[in-house]
């Protein structure tokens, strides 16, 4: 009997085949196949769920044009050209497969790293308390207004590097045609919100103070405090809506972050602790992440309470919009993990040497693994160059 001409499939069938591939990587290779394939099937497929995430590393050299990014499934670095996030550039996020980047300008830019789209964001100068931007001005471009009244001047790199402390979106800019974005403003604890094609930010003013993590989930963004109060912006409107959720206020943590899992809404807790290192007769303090705790949002107390096991979850948290997937959706990963990266380099590379602070922490037990492709100890030395954490980034072909 004559083995099977597969290329010969009929073109709505190879369609049909094609949708229920879940992994771009497998869409890629069944396209691949055959020109007949090829041409039955788009370039861009726009059924796939998210795809796991890769981890964006530091840039070793400085004047690089091509960004790494490790693949965690298969353990492979893939160089992408991506000059807008080069030397100088420092990155405040990642939201649905795009990073937000700021340089010694206003630009506000999103950039997708896999499909080089780009989208502009009303600059920096246009947020409600900046009073004036003047180029000429050398070193004071800036002029501010602080919460007091009082007007204060601040540089170009200075705006760059400390003015926004995160930036997520309500979707991808190229799926939604009326995507939001929001962003944690430092030192004030404002919140600001654009619309697409808005030409200016504006402050949610119900809400400031809710500034240690922002998330887009069930339609509406969700901001936190640090003690676990949350605030529930509505801003599709002519104006935001926001309502407090009363929560019982939570121990201390270092750090908190949201996360959008499912049907439900997670609060996680970081705590640190500090390692003394003497490097070159020097000194130098770094923090390093000892724990995790995770809580889930009961609406009917509404109250947060403890997670013990988070089955075959995995959550995904550091300086991009976090998320998390399920383990039995990508082969090799498990479940019941916390995939964490540095997203405070304030507090360890102030002097440009520093380790890192990333892992995979295990609920089960608590302990924290090394989190490729470096070690994770304390003795390993790196110059970090500033805004070059490493990052994670969902692949998104859209």
């Amino acid at each position: 009997m004559a083995a099977a001409d597969w290329t010969q499939l009929p073109p709505e069938l190879v369609e049909s085949i094609s949708k229920k591939l879940t992994i771009f990587a497998d869409y890629l290779r069944f396209r691949c196949v055959c020109h007949g394939w090829q041409a039955s099937i788009p370039k861009t497929p726009n059924h796939l769920p998210p795809q796991l995430p890769w981890l964006m590393l530091p840039q070793s050299q400085p004047n690089q044009s091509h960004r790494a990014f490790y693949n965690l499934s298969n353990s492979r670095v893939h160089f992408l050209h991506l000059p807008e996030a080069s030397h100088r550039k420092r990155r405040c996020g990642s939201s649905h497969g795009w990073l937000v980047i700021l340089d010694e300008t206003p630009s506000v830019l999103l950039v997708n790293p896999l499909t080089r789209g780009k989208r502009h964001l009303p600059p920096l100068s246009a947020f409600p308390n900046v009073v004036s931007f003047d180029h000429s001005q050398i070193g004071r471009e800036y002029v501010l207004r602080s919460l007091s009244g009082e007007l204060y001047t601040r540089s170009l790199i200075q705006m760059r590097d400390s003015f926004v402390k995160k930036l997520v979106l309500s979707s991808s800019p190229v799926e939604d045609a009326g995507f939001i974005a929001l962003t944690i403003v430092n030192q004030t604890g404002d919140l600001a919100f654009c619309r697409e094609g808005d030409e200016n930010w504006s402050f949610i003013d119900e809400a400031r103070c809710y500034s240690e993590d922002v998330i887009f989930f069930n339609g509406l963004f969700y901001a936190v405090d640090n003690h676990g109060i949350v605030a529930e912006c509505d801003v599709k409107g002519p104006s935001p809506v926001v309502r407090i959720i009363q929560t019982p206020r939570l121990d201390d943590a270092d750090m908190r972050y949201l996360v959008n899992s499912g049907a439900d809404l997670l609060l996680v807790s970081r705590y640190l602790d500090v390692d003394h290192d003497i490097v070159n007769d020097d000194a130098n303090v770094n923090y390093r992440t000892v724990g995790f705790d995770v809580f889930r949002m009961n609406w009917m107390g509404p109250r947060w309470e403890k997670v013990e096991n988070l089955g075959d979850r995995m959550l995904f948290i550091g300086e991009n919009s976090s998320f998390s997937l399920s383990a039995s959706d990508f082969p090799g990963c498990v479940g019941n993990c916390i995939y964490f990266t540095d997203d405070y380099s304030e507090l360890n590379y102030e002097s440009g040497v520093g380790g890192y602070d990333s892992g995979i922490f295990r609920l089960r037990d608590g302990m924290i693994q090394e989190l490729p492709p470096y070690p994770r100890n304390s003795d390993y030395q790196v110059h970090w160059p500033p805004g070059s954490l490493p990052l994670w980034v969902i692949p998104n072909p859209c």
